[in-house]
């Protein structure tokens, strides 16, 4: 099973070189894990309605950190 984080960052300004996210990346302001990609989903939708958000000031990602192998 594959659990997911939901990250709020800041939009920082584009520089001359581009993104990088290895290199630099965005300011964390809130970071929260879920266990499956519908909980992901629903957190990231609740973010998304925060007005930082929809002014373009801050953006939410679903990142898929890794796989739990199933015991059985």
């Amino acid at each position: 099973m594959t659990r997911f984080l939901v990250v709020l960052t800041d939009v920082r300004p584009v520089d001359g070189a581009g993104r990088d996210e290895r290199t630099c990346p965005e300011r964390r302001r809130q970071v929260v894990g879920a266990i499956s990609r519908e909980a992901a989903d629903r957190i990231a939708g609740a973010f998304m309605a925060l007005g930082m958000v929809r002014a373009g000031r801050q953006r939410v990602k679903v990142i898929a950190i890794g796989r739990r192998h199933a015991r059985g």
